[in-house]
Order: C-alpha cells, then structure tokens, then sequence
C-alpha cells in the first residue's frame, strides 16, 4: 500500500512539474507573440492614431482626383476604423495648397508643378505623404478642328481650367511655351473638366486643356456621345521643362497609349504629350499616427483603388517617397521606414 502510494505521489509530483513547464513555455510562446504582435503593429498595422473626422480636398467633380479621393474614403474608412475622411471639391491643386496651409483641410491632392509655384504664408509647413501618379496634359479638341498643335489656338474659344487650378498653371505655361499669350491670343474661359466637356460638345468652346490621370472619366464619357481628338504636345515638353520644370522634374515627356480614349480620333493611336507627377500633401502639425496611417492606406489600397482609378496602379511603393520639391512628413517618414526592406 505504502509502495502504491509513493508511486501516486511520484506521479502527481512528475504531472505537476510537467505542467509547470507547459506553463512556463505558454509564457514564454505568449511573449513572444506578443512582441512579435507589437512590431507587426508597429511596422503594417494600424498605429495608435486619432479618431474623428479629417478632411481631404480633392478637385473638380468627374476629375481624376474627385474619383481618387472616394475611393480612398471607402479604403480608409475600412483600413482606418474611426477614422472619417471627408471629402471637399475644390478649383484643383493651387486651391488645395491653400485649403492645407490655411487649416480648413488636413490633407489634398496637387501636382509638383502647383507645389513649387505656389506662394502662399504658409507654404513652410507643407510636408508630402506620396508622389501618387502623374497627369497627363491633354489638349482636346472636336475630331474634325482644325487645330493641330498648340500655336494653333490663337483666336479660339478655349476652356483653360480654374483659376486655381494645376490645369489653369500648366495650360498658361504650355500658351507661353507655344508663342501665345494666354490672355490675348486666346478666348480663356475658366472651366473645370465636366463643364468644358459640356461646352465643347454644344460648340461653345473649339478646345479645352486638361491636366489629369488616365483615363479620365469626362473624357471617356465625352468620347461615348461625341467625336474627339487630342492634340499632341510633345513638341513643347523640352521647352516647358527648362522655362518651369528644371530643378524639380515637375514635366516630363509621356505618351498617352491608344487604349486610354479608344472612341478618339484616330482610333488605336498613342499621342505624345507632357506629364508631370501628383503629390498627396499635408502639414507639418498634423498628428504623425494618422499621417502614418494614411500613408499605408495609399500604398495597401494601391490595387483596391486602381481597379476604378486605373491611374493609381502606378502607386508604387518605391517610387512614393520621391516626393520632390516637398520634404516627407514624419508620419510618413516613419511608414516608410517600417517597410523599408
């Protein structure tokens, strides 16, 4: 009986000892996942940022950015919880700088060119988040006009953008570029894209400038109900470089492929014209865990996004940080960091 119970008791000691140590190396395991779990949420997991609303300035309704900036909503809004994007139409990227610097939005869509020209008071505290995509300058015009490149235009009804807007900066530019005075050699009417649409395909206007990602969606739906044509302008891109662009890499010559406008005339043909790069900026007081968040937002929801904004595609991981003439915010700094290989 004695040797029973020894035997009973050598068994509990061997089963308690055994479950110390599955104790001890649950602990341990939990440790470790645990600091696993916090470098994962420190490096691609969404930081401890603020809640509550923020607010994006976009651009022009059926614009390019208008789109981008939807979607991002939606992306953010899952991605992001408690965060609210709000969205606010705007002139185009002059009118964003001012709405960021000014306080009344926190984050905006402009292009490098607007950036650099701008000249607002608080143009010290702009800080970038991402190069995103380049726009495309497109010249549109009926398919039967006759203008056939830019110098062309001199004396026509031309839609030119807003005043305050990326497409109203660059479209002055490329007039200069071009040997016209944008004020006197031509008919400038201040329009956004749907409204020049409009007006083109009702004879109002004979041309109008565009500066945005591909394809953009009033374009498309312009093509859909009237004949078109986009007018090259490759032949002014060295000179809009070192006139505005050198130092920046603000313009660049771009091809615009066939299959961007497939209802354009001619059909199945590539245009040569000008690019320059679209940032995602803020400033340099708002909260780095939120900047932080929203700037992995952009790079996750690459794919996301670009199944409707096919422009966003080219959001990519190691070209986002070129974000030239602005430096990166730190929230940003901080992603990128994280990820860095």
């Amino acid at each position: 009986m004695a040797d029973t119970s020894l035997a009973a008791r050598t068994g509990a000691t061997v089963r308690a000892a055994a479950r110390s140590r599955t104790a001890r190396a649950a602990a341990a395991l939990l440790l470790v996942l645990g600091a696993v779990a916090g470098w994962w949420l420190s490096s691609s997991g969404p930081a401890d940022y603020p809640k509550g609303e923020t607010r994006l300035a976009t651009g022009v309704p059926r614009g390019v950015y208008d789109r981008y900036g939807h979607l991002l909503r939606g992306y953010v809004a899952t991605a992001m919880p408690g965060v609210d994007l709000r969205l606010d139409n705007s002139e185009g990227s002059l009118d964003n700088l001012e709405r960021v610097t000014s306080g009344k939005d926190d984050f905006a869509i402009a292009t490098a060119d607007a950036v650099s020209s701008f000249d607002g008071p608080g143009k010290p505290r702009l800080r970038a988040i991402a190069r995103l995509y380049d726009d495309y300058l497109q010249l549109v015009v009926p398919a039967g006009s006759p203008v056939k490149k830019t110098s062309d235009l001199r004396g026509k009804r031309v839609g030119v953008g807003q005043a305050k807007s990326g497409v109203n900066l660059v479209t002055r530019r490329l007039l200069e570029a071009a040997g016209l005075d944008p004020d006197r050699d031509i008919k400038p009417a201040m329009l956004g894209v749907g409204d020049a649409a409009d007006q083109l395909s009702t004879g109002r206007l004979d041309a109008f400038f565009w500066s945005g990602g591909l394809p953009t969606a009033a374009l498309t739906d312009l093509s859909d109900r009237f004949p078109i044509r986009i007018v090259p302008l490759a032949d002014l891109a060295e000179t809009l470089h070192q006139r505005e662009g050198a130092g920046v890499d603000a313009y660049r010559a771009a091809t615009i492929p066939a299959d961007a406008y497939p209802k354009s005339e001619p059909r199945n043909t590539a245009v040569a014209t000008v690019a320059v790069p679209n940032l995602l900026v803020t400033r340099d007081d708002v909260d780095p865990a939120l900047v932080q968040g929203v700037t992995r937002a952009v790079i996750n929801g690459r794919d996301t996004i670009g199944s409707e904004v096919h422009a966003a595609q080219l959001v990519d991981l190691r070209t986002a940080v070129y974000t030239d003439p602005l430096p990166l915010h730190e929230g940003a700094r901080r992603y990128y960091t994280s990820v860095k290989p």
